[in-house]
């Protein structure tokens, strides 16, 4: 190359060094620098920056949080691209499954993060993740619909060990016995209800009625009495309780009254705690414990359609006579796939994984806007710490040290990636 053309190709490749210079060199050295100084920056603070990483228990959480986000993160976004890819190879509408799954990546950080805060709230009317929840969990265990009931004044109820209401004396057949209630607003009562009816003797029997015994309005209504307004406790399970054994149950109809056999005559009767159970509200995805699992829910619905996308690409170039050749011999589905697939898309797998764990390490939007404030100590990672110690807490030095280290952690991932990539070229 003659002098000449080593000053064009300096000239052509000068603005793009100016801009390597100005915007990645300078800062990264500019940052190495201010990590070594204190607060102020005047004064030199040697390694306390750096020291800072390991002994200030935020930062100790966001490191720790850093981790489970490498480990977890790529590996199941990875696993699902794997499988989609996969699947979707052997369907029609493949293409427009492929489609559906990877239109995330064309939502913003910002705008995924907004979403997921709205499926992630503990409100089951606005939560999305648990309306699920507490649909599945409430088909095999469902709600009391009397959550806040209790008895009155003057009440012929009084409170049971172990929760729910006994009646204070014992019943006897041919008895016709009130368990009033209160406490449940007119718009929480079941649909079934029905106004409520004075209960009728049976001199075989024990009757009752259990109702809400509240009508609006002053002065309105008799204490302990059944009135034309008030509403049966439709469903309510009464319990005939002696020597400590339940000898007979029987469930309030809609109206509330329910009938208990001669087998009851001389037990308490007991309205279980069942009866009061408070409403499942579902899990507190947002909370403490599960804050870090649920935001990398989040991240997974949006990168597994790139792991897929680039996986299906490696897919199609496997030969297919290898494949025939898997299954000529006597290999199953589950073996080719483990056998021949995988290990000929490892290379693909690599690119995938290591481009998740770049990504991870300095996952910062999706943290900052889903996780509360209330749990953000608890989902923090080191992107948003040094956010923090950088603006909120204004410790220029520390914020620095993290930055610094988070280029370390990237550093050897990034060398893996480039030297496997030389590889494949040698190849």
């Amino acid at each position: 190359m003659t002098g000449t053309r080593r000053t064009v190709a300096v000239l052509f490749l000068l603005p793009a060094l100016v801009l390597l210079g100005a915007l990645v060199v300078y800062p990264i050295g500019y940052s190495v620098i201010r990590s070594f100084y204190d607060q102020s920056g005047d004064s030199f603070a040697g390694v306390d920056n750096y020291k800072a990483l390991f002994t200030d228990e935020g930062i100790r959480t966001a490191l720790k949080n850093n981790i489970i986000w490498v480990v977890f993160a790529p590996t199941i976004a990875t696993a699902l691209g794997l499988i989609f890819a996969v699947l979707t190879e052997r369907v029609r509408w493949g293409t427009a499954f492929k489609l559906v799954v990877f239109m995330p990546m064309a939502i913003s950080m910002l705008a995924a993060g907004i979403i997921f805060r709205l499926v992630y709230d503990q409100d089951p009317d606005k939560g999305v993740a648990n309306a699920v929840w507490v649909g599945v969990h409430d088909t095999f265990a469902e709600a009391s619909a009397f959550p806040k009931a209790h008895p009155g004044r003057e009440s012929p109820l009084e409170p049971a060990q172990g929760g729910g209401f006994v009646t204070k004396a014992p019943v006897h057949t041919g008895q016709a016995v009130t368990l009033p209630l209160v406490g449940v607003a007119p718009d929480q009562m079941p649909d079934s209800a029905k106004k409520a009816a004075a209960p009728k003797a049976d001199p075989g029997k024990i009757t009752g009625t259990t109702w809400q015994d509240f009508t609006r309005g002053k002065g309105v209504g008799k204490l302990n009495a059944v009135d034309s307004a008030e509403l049966g406790y439709a469903g309510m399970k009464i319990e005939a309780v002696r020597d400590g054994k339940v000898v007979a149950t029987a469930k309030a109809a809609s109206d509330g009254t329910f009938t208990l056999p001669a087998s009851a005559d001389g037990a308490v009767l007991r309205l279980p705690a069942s009866n009061f159970k408070e409403a499942y509200n579902g899990l507190d995805w947002l909370g403490p414990a599960l804050v870090t699992p649920s935001i990398i829910g989040s991240y997974i619905w949006m990168w597994a359609g790139f792991a897929m996308v680039l996986i299906a690409a490696g897919l199609a170039g496997i030969p297919r006579d290898l494949l025939e050749a898997a299954r000529v011999d006597g290999a199953n589905e589950w073996q080719v796939f483990r056998k021949v697939t995988v290990p000929l898309l490892a290379p693909v797998l690599a690119v995938v994984v290591v481009t998740l764990m770049i990504n991870v390490l300095k996952i910062f939007d999706l943290v900052f806007i889903i996780a509360p404030g209330s749990s953000q100590d608890d989902a923090n990672v080191l992107a948003l710490e040094l956010y923090r110690k950088g603006f909120s807490e204004d410790q220029p030095g520390i914020a620095s040290a993290i930055a610094v280290f988070l280029l370390l952690l990237v550093i050897p991932v990034m060398w893996f990636n480039i030297r496997r990539l030389r590889r494949e070229v040698r190849r």
